[in-house]
Order: structure tokens, then C-alpha cells, then sequence
């Protein structure tokens, strides 16, 4: 049984608070009763400065919690254009939020990891244990090694000042709200936004990068939250943890299925010239479950339902 954690008593700095995780992720905590949420816009607080970041902590002293959710992030042709700024990005917000942390005694630290960390070939289910045995899928190399470098930052901190910092490596999230760009999109929203547009245009298909074959886990976004705050609750380990809903799907279903709920009859056609990305992605999720009782429990018809409902309300809202 969990030991009771008061949420009244937390004052929590949410990074990336106005990204897609982190409003869901502040409403979430608003919901449980959080004393204080704070969030650091980018205006006022340029995360990859140390100065900045210094002046964050200066002007919350009695932080007792952060949740480091911000980041450079995009679909494989973000990744591909833009390496070096994901790289940089990424690794400087990272080593400065947590080195920042650590100075201004915040209680806790909760990052906020990726699953493009693990190896390219990684067997199925991944397990925690296997996030060493190689190197990451090429698109997204730069950004999931800046992330693997958080983990070994909470290690070596634990390790040696007896920081309590702990890494959660987050599944591909989708939900209400996500980003639908599709320069920078994932491949959920990436995919609904082509299927509705192709609908109303009348067009006989629609192409989609690779050839199918590569699998994804998809995490619906308010199951994810639940398990960050879960974390933050219970969890004190250096041990990375894979947030997921230990489900596996292909590319190829996955866009027939959105074709389906969308209306769109007409042809998918792959283009097999653009990369898969990782062949294949799932999750081992017993350690989230056993260590703080996490369970994805949204079933993905009623997630994408939700998501496709909330991009046409969004559009319809939007249109002259």
C-alpha cells in the first residue's frame, strides 16, 4: 500500500508548462489539490541559460518539487532537419534544470525521459535494463541521447550528493491538445490532420513516410500525467522507469484506423524513400506498476476518438 502523499503542502515547478504534457500535466495537479503550480514561461526564463535558470529558483524559494518537462521536440522530419538544435537544446536545458535543482535544495526532481533513448534494435517488450545495449535509431539519435544524458546526470547526483532525482523514459503521447504542425508533428496527430484535409479536398490518397512496418506504443495523455504524478508521489529510485500502456501497434494499422474514424476511403500510398524510424517500439511496464502502482487504463479507440474530436472542434472554432 502507497503511503499517503499530501498534495497541499507541494509548491511544484512545472518546466514546459504550456507545451502538450505539461498543461495537461498542471491540470492534472491542480486537480489533486496542489498548493502551488508554477510555471516558467520561455520569455521570462530561457532554460538553457544557467543564469536564468538560477534566477527561477531564486524567485521560488520554497519549491519543493520540479517536474522537468521541457524540451526540443518533433516527429522524424524535426529530428532530421534539425540535430544539432535538439542536441543542444535539450542537453543545456537538461544539465541546467537539474544541476539548478540540486543547488537550490528543491526536495525532488522528476525528468522527464524519452523512449528514443533505447537502442534501434531493442527486443520487444523494452525493458530498463536494455537502454544501454546499443545506439539509438539515427532520425532521433541527437535528442534521445540528450535525454539519456539526464539519466545519467539523476544517477551521478543521487550517487553522490544524495539527490532524490528520478527519470521516467515516456512513451509517444497523444491526446487533446497535441500538436498537429506537420512539420514538427508526431505520428498521430500527423496522421489525422492528412486524413481530415485529403477528405475535404476530395483526394483519392494520402502518402505517409516509411512502410508501415515500423510499431509504435502510444500513451493517451491524461493516463501519462496520472503516471508522472504518481512518480513524483511514490517513486525514489536512480532506476529509469518506461511510462507506457504496453501496447504495440504498426504504422500501417495505425493509419487504416485513423482512416476509418476520420471518414477517409481513399488510398494510403508509403513512401518507402522516407525512413520508418525505429522498427519497433514496446514497452516492458511492470516496473511502473510494482514500484508505483501506474496502469494505462484509457483504451486507445476512446483516446483517439477524444483526440480526432478535439482537432475538428479546434478547426471549426479556427475557421472564419
Amino acid at each position: 500500500m502507497q503511503t499517503p502523499f499530501n498534495w497541499q503542502d507541494q509548491r511544484i515547478i512545472v518546466t514546459g508548462g504550456g507545451g502538450f504534457l505539461g498543461q495537461h500535466l498542471v491540470a492534472h495537479l491542480q486537480a489533486l489539490g496542489a498548493g502551488e503550480v508554477i510555471v516558467p514561461r520561455r520569455r521570462d526564463y530561457d532554460l538553457r541559460e544557467a543564469a536564468d535558470v538560477k534566477r527561477l529558483y531564486a524567485d521560488n524559494p520554497d519549491a519543493t518539487l520540479i517536474i522537468h518537462a521541457a524540451a526540443t521536440v518533433g516527429g522524424i522530419g524535426a529530428n532530421r532537419q534539425h540535430p544539432g538544435q535538439f542536441y543542444y537544446d535539450n542537453i543545456m536545458m537538461n544539465t541546467q534544470v537539474l544541476e539548478g535543482a540540486r543547488l537550490a535544495d528543491v526536495p525532488k526532481f522528476v525528468g522527464i525521459g524519452s523512449i528514443c533513448s533505447y537502442p534501434k534494435f531493442t527486443p520487444v517488450p523494452f525493458r530498463e535494463a536494455d537502454l544501454w545495449d546499443g545506439y539509438p535509431e539515427e532520425t532521433n539519435a541527437p535528442f534521445g541521447l540528450a535525454k539519456k544524458m539526464l539519466l545519467v546526470q539523476s544517477q551521478a547526483y543521487r550517487a553522490e550528493y544524495g539527490y532524490d532525482a528520478v527519470h521516467l523514459l515516456v512513451v509517444n503521447l497523444y491526446g487533446p491538445g497535441d500538436n498537429f504542425d506537420l512539420e514538427t508533428s508526431h505520428v498521430v496527430p500527423a496522421l489525422i490532420r492528412k486524413m481530415i484535409e485529403a477528405k475535404e479536398r476530395g483526394d483519392s490518397f494520402v502518402t505517409i513516410w516509411g512502410d508501415g512496418s515500423a510499431t509504435r506504443e502510444l500513451l493517451y495523455i491524461k493516463d501519462a500525467v496520472e503516471g508522472i504524478a504518481l512518480a513524483a508521489a511514490h517513486y525514489e529510485s536512480s532506476e529509469p522507469v518506461n511510462l507506457g500502456s504496453g501496447r504495440e501497434i504498426s504504422i500501417r494499422d495505425l493509419a487504416e484506423i485513423i482512416a476509418t474514424e476520420v471518414g477517409f476511403t481513399g488510398e494510403l500510398q508509403w513512401d518507402t524513400s522516407k525512413p520508418n524510424g525505429q522498427p519497433r517500439r514496446g514497452l516492458d511496464v511492470t516496473r511502473a506498476e510494482s514500484e508505483f502502482g501506474f496502469r494505462a487504463y484509457t483504451p486507445f479507440a476512446d483516446g483517439l476518438r477524444e483526440t480526432i474530436a478535439w482537432y475538428i472542434a479546434q478547426r471549426e472554432l479556427a475557421a472564419p
